[in-house]
């Protein structure tokens, strides 16, 4: 039986049929691991421009927070002087 199953594997058109099978899986595994980069690439990406967002808003909020009136009165003189 052994030997059976050996000599049919070493013939020519199973071993060419072996290869071509071997190549096809091996492409498989390829462009699914290459679809599943793609997709995480595309997670990174969308996280780096949401953080992007969040940064320039916060940036924003910090440049208002330093340009408020001090106190009170800074806010009444503002107002008179018309800066707001």
């Amino acid at each position: 039986m052994m030997g059976w199953i050996t000599a049919r594997l070493a013939s020519g058109a199973v071993s060419k049929t072996l290869g071509v099978l071997l190549a096809a899986f091996t492409i498989a595994l390829f462009l699914l691991n290459l679809r599943r980069a793609g997709e995480r690439a595309g997670r990174l990406a969308e996280r780096h421009s949401t953080s992007e967002r969040t940064y320039e808003v916060q940036r924003q909020m910090l440049d208002a927070a330093s340009r408020r009136p001090a106190n009170r009165n800074a806010l009444v003189e503002r107002l008179r002087d018309g800066q707001f």
